[in-house]
Parts: structure tokens; sequence; C-alpha cells
């Protein structure tokens, strides 16, 4: 039988929330939290994605924000259910503000909040045509000169662009970009991406012929259709490639393949973009009010300038640019780099009969694929959490739900025991000279990736051959210099070569603004991705949040949109809110918009 109690806790707490914010009483608002607190906002009171921490910094927000938010009907949410152990009360929450619906999840200790989290779920009078709301579809009745639903989609593609401007222009159109056009499709916001490719899903079947998914399929789908219940656990590129291009014919996007946009520029008096791409050979001028660079935060090749590589007469290149191994056999192969895409580089030279080193400059984070899958992902992304009712959503939100500020305490005990479960693997890495690291303070792959986009592999195979030499390895020396057929490293040691990969990772997606706007606008909204946590390549100061990801930025009308395909889906939602609210005109006062510390 279900223990009601928590329900009646939680509906408790949240009267005494709601009518002390009816009432405009802050302080009595704030008394309900946790000393140690953290108020997580998702666009519903900030109009940005916004972590408040502590209760001044939540006091701050409310002085700010609660008039013109109106936040009303705090309830339990729906067929949710809390649920209460080891002192900790968890549970879903709905609500409404004036301008829109809300949902979120909230934990309470000794019943107070500690962690709340608040999402803009629609806007009120912009909700998505679905469920009973559905388009018809098919044109019942009579009428002379009515047109079929592939006229109209064919007249919307002849128009858009040219006699009619879109509100939004996403350049990229890889998955981020993909997500977000789909979200915003069916917000009613007319929107066109720009993808330089032939086709929808180029991006990926262009890259090396090993290149698969590392995360699983219950990670990665997108927002509407999820993948078939055969689909692979890891998808190949090719694979993911196809989806992609299927699901743009279906959601019906406005995608401009072989497209390349040239040049941008903002009119501040206008409030609007003016956008030069080139199609077909022809330039195109796009007039949108909102431009947002989906590019990619693994999209901007970070090339080295090593002193001698203009010398060099073998191939080089980097690994986003690597054709894959078959020209390679019999050759002398030196990979530079010891991450994702230079183990699976590797692994492929050496099954295509290359003869395979591996330079490792710096010490990289491994985790068994396997292994991340069922102590890292398992409760949340699993067959087996889809079976205990899982939805993607509520995972989605239970993730988004930790603050990044307390994220890496939830990490290190799940690192710890992947570390305890593989210990020979790991002593048989470390024998065969391979530099390992688990973070600058244990927390593992996930926080390595929000702190910094690098510095790890998950293991799909080719670590086995780095500890049985089949891949040779060299640690711990950085390159000196590139000769006609070598690389040269700093403690004496030469490394014959036919080709060289540099699989030296990529810089920062405020550099794509710099090529397309201009160098002041880039460093005007500065450094892209981290969270400012003063570890390895992520700076302080502190901010609580991914720099200029999916929120407001510095410059008017200017947006970033990347990251995994599970950042992608779910970041999508509330970036399209964001655009959808600005093109109905709906007033967004933006709370806390980001600093710039960093510039690149």
């Amino acid at each position: 039988m279900l223990d009601k109690a928590p329900n009646q806790k939680l509906a408790g707490l949240l009267e005494k929330f709601g009518a002390a914010l009816a009432s405009g009483d802050i302080d009595a608002a704030v008394s309900l939290f946790q000393d140690d607190c953290y108020w997580r906002d998702l666009v519903a009171f900030t109009w940005n994605i916004r972590t408040m921490e502590g209760k001044e910094q939540i006091r701050d927000m409310l002085k700010s924000r609660l008039a013109d938010v109106g936040p009303s009907n705090w309830a339990v949410a729906e067929g949710e259910d809390a649920a209460e152990a080891d002192g900790l009360l968890e549970g879903w929450i709905s609500f409404e503000t004036k301008v829109a619906r809300g949902y979120g999840q909230i934990r309470l200790k000794d019943g107070k909040i500690w962690t709340l989290l608040t999402t803009m779920a629609e806007l009120k009078g912009h909700e998505e045509k679905a469920g009973f709301t559905r388009p018809l579809g098919a044109k019942h009745g009579h009428g002379k000169g009515r047109k079929s639903w592939k006229e109209e989609r064919e007249e919307e593609i002849a128009e858009l662009g040219f006699s009619r401007q879109p509100y939004c222009v996403i350049v990229g159109g890889g998955q981020g970009g993909i997500a977000l056009g789909a979200r915003l499709k069916q917000l009613g916001v007319s929107t066109i991406i720009v993808e330089k490719n032939e086709r929808p899903g180029d991006s990926w079947r262009k890259r090396y012929k090993s290149l698969c998914l590392h995360d699983p399929v219950w990670y990665d789908h997108l927002p509407y259709i999820d993948f078939p219940k055969n689909w692979p656990v890891f998808s190949p590129k090719d694979k993911i490639g196809d989806w992609l291009e299927m699901y743009t014919r279906v959601m019906e996007l406005n995608y401009w393949t072989s497209t390349t946009a040239k040049k941008a520029s903002y009119d501040e008096a206008a409030g609007e973009w003016t956008v030069v791409v080139e199609r077909d050979g022809k330039e195109i001028v796009l007039k949108p009010k909102q431009l947002v660079l989906a590019t990619g935060m693994s999209g901007r090749p970070n090339l080295p300038k090593f002193p001698g590589m203009e010398k060099f007469r073998g191939d080089q290149h980097h690994s986003s640019r690597h054709p894959g191994p078959d020209a390679y056999a019999g050759k002398k192969a030196v990979v530079i780099g010891s991450n994702n895409s230079a183990h699976d580089i590797c692994a492929a030279l050496w099954e295509a009969g290359a003869d395979v080193t591996m330079v490792q400059r710096s010490s990289t984070h491994i985790v068994r694929s396997e292994t991340l899958m069922e102590v890292g992902l398992s409760a949340l992304y699993s067959e087996q959490a889809v079976r205990n009712g899982m939805t993607t959503a509520k995972a989605d939100l239970i993730f988004a739900s930790l603050p990044y500020k307390i994220l890496h305490e939830f990490q290190i005990p799940l690192y710890r025991q992947m570390k305890d479960r593989d210990q020979k693997f790991y002593a048989d890495l470390e024998k065969a000279g391979f530099l390992l690291d688990w973070g600058d303070d244990g927390s593992g792959l996930f926080m390595k990736y929000l702190r910094r986009g690098s510095g790890y592999y998950i293991d799909v195979g080719a670590c086995d051959l780095v500890i049985d030499g089949s891949i040779k390895l060299k640690s711990g020396s950085g390159v000196k210099e590139i000769t006609e057929d070598a690389v040269l490293l700093e403690d004496g040691t030469r490394l014959p070569a036919d080709v060289i990969v540099y699989a030296t990772g990529y810089g920062s997606m405020n550099g794509w603004a710099a090529e397309l706007i201009s160098r002041e606008v880039a460093d005007k909204v500065g450094k892209c991705w981290g969270l400012g946590s003063n570890t390895t390549k992520d700076p302080g100061p502190w901010e609580g949040e991914q720099r200029n990801m999916w929120k407001p930025t510095q410059q008017e009308g200017l947006w970033f949109h990347g990251g995994n395909l599970h950042q992608s889906r779910h970041y999508s939602q509330f970036l399209a809110l964001q655009l959808k609210a600005r093109q109905e005109g709906i007033p967004t006062p933006v709370y806390g918009l980001q600093e710039v510390h960093h510039k690149g």
C-alpha cells in the first residue's frame, strides 16, 4: 500500500511556499529553504539558465523577479507520488507563472527545501500542437483550389529565406541544430538551418569509419521521436547519420544543405541580423532576428603549431579530417593525443595493418564502457530503467536537478566504485606506461566533460591494444618538432612517420563567432563551455552553469547550442521557449546575465 505521508508533507510545504510567494513575503519563502540550499531555474523565473546557491542568492532573485513572474498553483505533479528515504523527501512538482506552465523537482531535508528545480514547460497560448490538439492533417470537406499538404510544404520551402524571412537562423545542421529546429518547428517559429554538407547526417558520415556513439541509446534520443526498440546500444556513425537525415524530413525542417554561412552582422537599432550565406554557388542574404550557432563544441579543430610541420612529406591532418585507416596499411602512423578520437583512430589503424604509436602528452581519464553503463548511467538511462518506469524526460530532469556546485560529490563514489571494479584493467594500463587520472578531485568522466569537454576516453576495446603493445605508446613527453619523416619528442625520442594524426581536440565555440561575425563579438560573449570550477582547463571564478550555452549572451540575439545528444535534446526545449517568447513579444527580462571572465 502506497505511503501517502510523503505526498502530504510535500503538499503542505508547497502550500506554504506558494502562499508566501503569492503574498510577496520573500522572507517567509526563503525561510522554507535549508541554509545549504540550491534553486536551479531553467527559464521559468529568470529567463535564463541559472542556479541560485544559498538563501541570499535566492532572496536576491525573488526580490528582482517575483512580482514580474507571479508564480501560482504550486502542487505535487499530477499522477506523481513523492518518496521519502534516509531523511530525504523527493517529488515532482507543477506550478504556473503569468506567462507559462512549469514543472520541477524538489528535495527536502528535515522538512526544508534542499534542492529545487524549476523549468518552463510551455508558454500559455503558445503550446505545442500535440496529443488532443495535434493537427488533423487530412482536409475533410471540399473547396476549390485547396492546396494539399505537399503543395503547402513546397510553398513554404520556396518562400522562406526569399520572399519571407525566417525569425531564426541556425548555423550548423548536426544533432544540435536539428534538435533545436524540431522544437522551433513545433512552436511555430520560422527557422532555417544552414549546413555546409551535402546531406543531413554528413557530419557523422564523413568521420573515420570506426566512429560510433560512446553513449548508450537510452541517453541519445532526439526530441519527439525515440530510437526504435531494436536500435543498437551504440550507434555506428553512418547509422546515426541516416537517422538524422530521416528526422529532418519527417519533422519538416527547413534544412539548407550545401550552404555555407560566410558573414553575419547585427543591427542594434533594427534588432536584426544580416547573415550572408552561399548556396549552390549563389549568395543569399537572410535577415533573422535571432542567430544560433549550433556548430558543435567538438566542431572547431584545435590544430597545434609544431615547428617543422610544413616540412613533413607524408600525410598529416586533424582527427576531424581523418579519412579512415584504409590508405595506411603497412605505414607508420603517429597519433598525437590520447582521448576518445585518438584511441578510436589508433585501433582502426592497427586493424588495417598500420604500425601505430600513440603520443600521450598528459594524463587521461579512462572508464570502460560496460562499467560506465552499469555503474554510472543504469539508474536513469538503461533498459532496466525504462522497465522501471523511467522516461527520458524524467531522467533528464533528475539529472538537471543536481546543482553543478555539488554534482561532483555524487560522482566521486561512483568513480571510486568503477576504479575498484576494474582494478586489474587499470593496473595493466599503468604497467604499459599509460598516464591515468580521475579528474582533479576524483569525480571522473562527466565532470571532466562539463568542466573542459576533454581529457577522457570511454573504452570500447582500444585499451586492450595499448596494454598488449599492439598500439605502441609514448607517454609523458611533448612534441619538439616535426621533420620530413618523423615526430621528434622533447625527450629526444624520434618516431618515424608516414602519417601524423593530430587528435588534439577542439577550440571554444566562440571561435565560430569570431570567424562568422567578428573577434569583437567573440570577445564580448567570451568563452563557451565550462563551469568556472578552477580545475584543469576550467579557470575560475565559479559560474555555476555552462558558460554561454542555451541561454542569453552578452550579444543581443546571439545564442550557442551544442553538446552531446542528451544535452541537445534536453536544452533545446528551453532555448526554443526563449526564442518563441521573443518572437511573440512576451517580455523576457534576463536575471543574472552571465559576466565574461575569459575570452576564449
